[in-house]
């Protein structure tokens, strides 16, 4: 079994699947979709972040895979529609780099609310400019937080252990932190809020949801930070704001096109402007989040490929089946209609299997039965599972004390 990790994945993910017998080929930087499909031939599992896509086309040509691992928490470079349909499993780290994130975003707004991104450049050249204008305390301002999910509420404390207010607006119905105040619609926390920061996640709908209308009912003297997605900033209506002197500042990690390898240029209408920081997607780029990612992408892709655990995949029904050392484990990734347990166990009883256990989810149009039998079945047993009508993709296992 191959794996392929992209995109400088932790080296600790190299490590379980090295421990769990996998065969590991690490390349750097991302792939295009003809470089990755020509890379993905034999690749039973691929590891990627943010910058390699997964379209229909790359999973056509890809018959060996059976999982993707996103080493990050968003999955919109994914055809996951179509994962699904072939039976893929999806898995990310939804919550590890929470904290890295937010860590980012709280120095920005300290940095950018005391000018030090061009207090610093003009002491680099040679410029002693000590002077208080343009710079105030963030104690008693207003951070309105747009996207109020896992990184969202965790800013949302943070802010107001430094003494800001908190202002969210979130399309879903969340709970406020703290002191923190829901607004009603993005226009009214816009208009509230000093500092705006963006957290929402890379759903197609999301795409161009800030830009010039936005970025004019914000305060004058207001700063922008965008750590979730690129495609969702107009950075050219960002850069007319800033230079009219409208924003006072702002913090972009995340950008609509970015550099596909580590030294690659790097371009933008951002660059070159004052008390503007810009970073090369480094928001979970801590050697903390980096490891706990490793860890909890590449445990979970090994659990599905040598067991069939499903547990915390992005597209599969949530299956934790238990440790049956001897047991010949079948899992079934099925349309999710009735009567299709019941033409399994049909089929096994007549045999003359015995079934030990069995665990059952589903999600949505599919469902995922995993059945332990204490005997090795026949392949024409198999055969007559793979041919149930409802069937997507069907997988087995001998389970003993090897596993």
């Amino acid at each position: 079994m191959k794996v392929l990790l992209l995109e400088n994945v932790h080296a600790v993910a190299q490590e379980t699947f090295r421990r769990h017998g996998f065969e590991v080929e690490v390349r750097a930087g991302s792939l295009g979709e003809a470089e990755l499909i020509e890379a993905l031939q034999g690749v039973t599992v691929v590891g990627i972040r943010s910058n390699t896509k997964v379209t229909r086309a790359v999973l056509d040509a890809a018959p060996d895979l059976r999982a993707i691992g996103c080493f990050c928490i968003g999955t919109n470079q994914v055809d996951l529609d179509h994962a699904t349909a072939l039976g893929v499993g999806v898995f990310n780290a939804p919550f590890s780099n929470t904290r890295s994130v937010v860590e980012l975003v709280i120095g920005e707004i300290l940095a950018l609310a005391r000018r030090l991104p061009e207090k610093t450049q003009r002491m680099h050249d040679g410029v002693w400019d000590k002077s208080a204008k343009g710079a105030y305390e963030t104690r008693g301002r207003t951070l309105g937080i747009v996207g109020y999910g896992n990184i969202g509420t965790q800013l949302s404390n943070m802010a107001e252990a430094i003494g800001m207010r908190v202002a969210f607006f979130d399309t879903a119905d969340r709970l406020a932190h703290g002191n923190a105040q829901r607004m009603g619609s993005l226009e009214e926390l816009l208009e509230e809020s000093d500092v705006v920061s963006l957290h929402v996640d890379g759903r197609p709908g999301n795409a161009g949801l800030f830009g010039a209308e936005q970025f004019a009912r914000m305060k004058p003297g207001a700063v922008f930070i965008n750590a979730s997605r690129g495609m969702v900033v107009d950075d050219m209506a960002l850069r007319e704001h800033i230079l009219s002197g409208h924003l006072s500042g702002a913090a972009i990690d995340v950008f609509p096109v970015e550099p596909k390898a580590q030294g690659d240029l790097f371009e933008s209408p951002l660059r070159g402007l004052d008390n503007v920081i810009l970073t090369p997607h480094v928001g979970g780029s801590t050697e903390e989040a980096q490891e706990e990612i490793g860890t909890f992408v590449s445990s979970k892709l090994s659990a599905y490929i040598l067991d069939g655990a499903t547990a915390l995949s992005v597209n599969l029904p949530d299956v934790a089946p238990a440790p049956r050392e001897g047991s010949f484990r079948i899992a079934l990734l099925h349309r999710n209609v009735p009567g299709v347990l019941a033409s399994i166990n049909r089929t096994l009883a007549e045999a003359g299997a015995n079934v030990i256990g069995q665990s059952l989810a589903t999600r949505g149009e599919l469902g995922y039965v995993v059945t332990d039998t204490d005997d090795h079945v026949t392949p024409e047993t198999l055969a007559s599972l793979r041919h149930v009508a409802e069937a997507v993709h069907l997988e087995t296992w001998h389970l003993d004390s090897s596993d």
